[in-house]
């Protein structure tokens, strides 16, 4: 099993030409309201890749939070530990530009009302879970203790350092992998420069030497970067027409986490991720766009057809 703490949030999506700049009016179209939040998205994508998931997290006493555990249910996904809050549920609002580039603003609400005693409440699942992910959508304290208790336990813990923040020495000792894109991973160095892959190993150096153990690097259309101190590797990217990345990344760490958990080495659970993130590109929204697994399986033949 893994146990997931994060985020919930409905995405109000609105698609424009291009994203405005600051001061600036532009017309929108296509509005949406779709289940997302890091943590939701996250725990749905390995849901549908086949693993067995339960979910930390809040949502407020409101219609939409009510609406979010609904959709939870329908994939499978042990919801007993998301806490109702008084906060109002969390809210996304997104802008997605015809190249699909996203513009992403969060009003957290009840994403930061957790409670300690859920972390009580959660430890016999903890127990009964071979894996644990976290994000940053919830308070940075709080992921710290989650994570720490997850790592006492003996499972592998996995953090999305998303949003970017920097990480203290004592959280980092409860990582086991990271995996930040190269925005986080320039915070989390430091402010050193990750625009290259000659910069990203760089700077993923600096964490190593911090004493994390393995990293892994998203870098979007140019593929995922491994080190873990012995050993660097660059995975290439599936190139795909993309219509909107706003799930990239969740997509990518949901999967990585579901296929450690059904027993691939972490090299080949990359590959899965990466599979999986490419299939979520070429559609819309968070959570619809997040492949099965038999999609993933498919991916070869699915592949062969697409064109750039």
């Amino acid at each position: 099993m893994i146990t997931i703490l994060g985020s919930l949030n409905m995405d109000l999506i609105l698609h424009t030409e291009r994203i405005p700049k600051v001061g600036e009016t532009v017309l929108g179209r296509d509005f949406r309201q779709v289940p997302g939040g890091k943590g939701a998205n996250q725990a749905v994508a390995a849901a549908r890749l086949g693993a067995s998931v339960a979910m930390i997290g809040a949502v407020g006493r409101d219609d939409m939070g009510a609406f979010l555990l609904r959709q939870m249910k329908k994939d499978g996904i042990d919801t007993s530990l998301i806490w109702e809050s008084e906060q109002p549920t969390g809210l996304a609002m997104i802008l997605v530009d015809d190249e699909g580039h996203n513009s992403i603003t969060v009003a957290s609400g009840a994403n930061f009302d957790l409670k300690e005693e859920q972390l009580q409440q959660a430890r016999p699942v903890l127990e009964k879970s071979s894996l644990f992910l976290a994000q940053l959508e919830n308070p940075l304290s709080y992921v710290s203790e989650a994570l720490k208790l997850a790592h006492s336990l003996g499972l592998r813990t996995v953090l999305n350092p998303a949003p970017a923040a920097p990480l203290d020495a004592e959280m980092m000792d409860g990582i086991d992998i990271l995996t930040p894109n190269e925005s986080e991973l320039s915070l989390l160095s430091g402010g050193l420069p990750t625009e290259t892959p000659e910069d990203c190993m760089k700077a993923g150096q600096r964490l190593l030497d911090q004493g994390l153990s393995t990293l892994l690097v998203t870098r979007g259309a140019d593929g995922c970067l491994y080190m873990d101190g012995k050993e660097t590797k660059v995975f290439p990217a599936y190139r795909v027409p993309m219509k909107d990345s706003t799930a990239a990344g969740d997509c990518f760490n949901g999967a990585l986490v579901a296929a450690l958990e059904q027993g691939s080495d972490l090299f080949a659970a990359i590959d899965f991720a990466m599979r999986a993130a490419a299939i979520s590109v070429t559609r819309e929204g968070a959570q619809p766009s997040l492949p099965r697994l038999e999609e993933v399986r498919a991916f070869d033949a699915w592949y062969g057809k697409q064109e750039i």
